[in-house]
């Protein structure tokens, strides 16, 4: 008996914080967020490291922050519809069908918005900048009773990020950039526990797999700290290259866990001195987000049309694994994730139709940290197509409007038997698609 709600404790909270930590929106790799440009949405984020005239380089590659001439601000944002809908089901502990619906639409309309700012330094080649962006971020939910319960309802993970940057023109050509990032990371994570299934498997009378229904939520941030380095080189009038790194950032995110006991359930365990594991506790889990490098290249092979393409990697090695640990330091429980790094693949075009407008297209490719045996509902991620279009309208010297739209297809995610916190196995498909849609300004001045 002691074991099996010993067992439930450690496992629940294994899927609090560290299921956060580790999953993220259908829409990009992992938890990672791309959407900090409304222009370069447009071309599938291809060049977001070398094209200049696109004030998010703050955050993308500093040393590309040497193109602005002027004093400029920049605001976007991006509308995400997310729809991800699961047909499957499963089995409990005892190997019985789980009971519960198809859980609805887990995705979600969310907006991503960015704020930057570039400030050249007189004549004496440095400028400085600011940016306030999201460049990971979490929000799925599903309905409380639906099939998959056991394993996740509601998945929420915030992360914004203050960058402080400045660039140096070495040379008319090639210039190297420096940023601070400042990071807030917090997280809400909440699922099911089948009580009645641990209690029968104890030999507990009256309890059944799915009859004593509790739940889990488990909330957790804090701050952390890191950098990105990057260069922006023109060998040519006409080519340009980008490279830069955005290093990791570690957290140690600190909460609560909150448990919801059923009364018959609460009757037991306090017969049986088990009630206080099932009391309100501190939580406290490492988290590493990822390293990313990003290498660019844009050619204009005329005044009216430029042709880009973007390599990035992103270093999702670093969640192999999540250990939760209790406020006094005891350790709690540790998670296999087994995510692998990914590469995103883009290329894009603009063509300046008139001096008033110019528009946009691009395609891409980006892959999936996860795999076939740890995919998780939390996360129904995989390998994905983007297709993406959008337009500038310069309405003066000094002000111009942006739009984007992209669709994003994924190859068809499944759940292949993931195994619960409460025993219960996962099994199933989803229908999913992403659709994006931006609007930005930019004033010089």
């Amino acid at each position: 008996m002691q074991a099996q709600t010993r067992l439930i404790l450690l496992s629940a909270l294994a899927l609090g914080i560290p299921a956060a930590l580790v999953q993220g929106p259908v829409h990009a790799a992992g938890f990672q967020l791309k959407e900090n440009s409304v222009k370069a949405m447009g071309r599938a984020f291809a060049g977001t490291a070398a094209a200049r005239g696109d004030a998010s380089v703050v955050a993308n590659n500093p040393a590309a922050m040497g193109g602005f001439g002027q004093r400029t601000v920049q605001v976007d944002l991006t509308a995400v519809d997310v729809s991800a809908q699961f047909s499957g089901g499963g089995t409990t502990a005892f190997g019985t069908p789980l009971a519960g619906g198809d859980g609805g639409n887990a995705g979600d309309i969310a907006a991503i918005p960015a704020f930057s700012a570039i400030f050249p330094i007189g004549d004496s080649g440095l400028t400085i900048g600011a940016m306030v962006s999201a460049p990971f971020g979490l929000k799925t939910e599903y309905d409380r009773n639906w099939v998959g319960r056991y394993h996740a309802v509601e998945s929420d993970l915030k992360v914004v990020d203050l960058t402080l940057s400045a660039s140096y023109d070495i040379t008319d050509r090639f210039s190297v950039g420096l940023g601070f990032i400042y990071e807030h990371a917090e997280a809400t994570l909440s699922n099911a526990i089948d009580f009645g299934a641990s209690l029968a498997a104890g030999g507990v009378p009256g309890f059944a797999p799915q009859s004593a229904d509790g739940f889990a939520e488990v909330t957790g941030d804090d701050n952390g700290t890191g950098w990105i380095a990057g260069v922006h080189w023109r060998p040519t009038d006409r080519l340009a290259i980008g490279y830069s790194h955005r290093s990791e950032i570690d957290h140690d995110l600190a909460g609560t866990a909150d448990f919801t006991v059923p009364g018959n359930v609460a009757t037991v365990l306090a017969a049986t001195g088990q009630a206080a594991a099932f009391t309100d506790q501190g939580a406290v889990a490492p988290l590493t987000n990822p390293s990313i490098d990003t290498l660019s290249v844009s050619y204009a092979f005329s005044d009216r049309f430029t042709l880009m393409a973007d390599w990035s990697r992103t270093g999702w090695s670093t969640l192999e694994d999540v250990t939760i640990y209790r406020s006094n330091g005891a350790v709690l429980s540790n998670e296999e994730f087994n995510w692998a790094d990914t590469s995103f693949f883009s290329v894009g075009a603009e063509f300046k139709v008139s001096d008033a407008l110019t528009l946009r297209a691009g395609l891409a490719r980006d892959e999936t940290p996860t795999n076939d045996a740890n995919r998780s509902p939390r996360l129904p991620d995989q390998d994905r197509d983007w297709i993406s279009v959008g337009l500038t309208w310069t309405a003066s010297d000094a002000l111009e409007v942006s739009g984007g739209y992209t669709h994003i297809r994924l190859d068809d995610p499944t759940i292949n038997g993931v195994v619960s916190s409460s025993g219960t196995r996962l099994t199933g498909r989803y229908d999913s698609d992403v659709n994006l849609f931006g609007i930005a300004a930019q004033y010089r001045f």
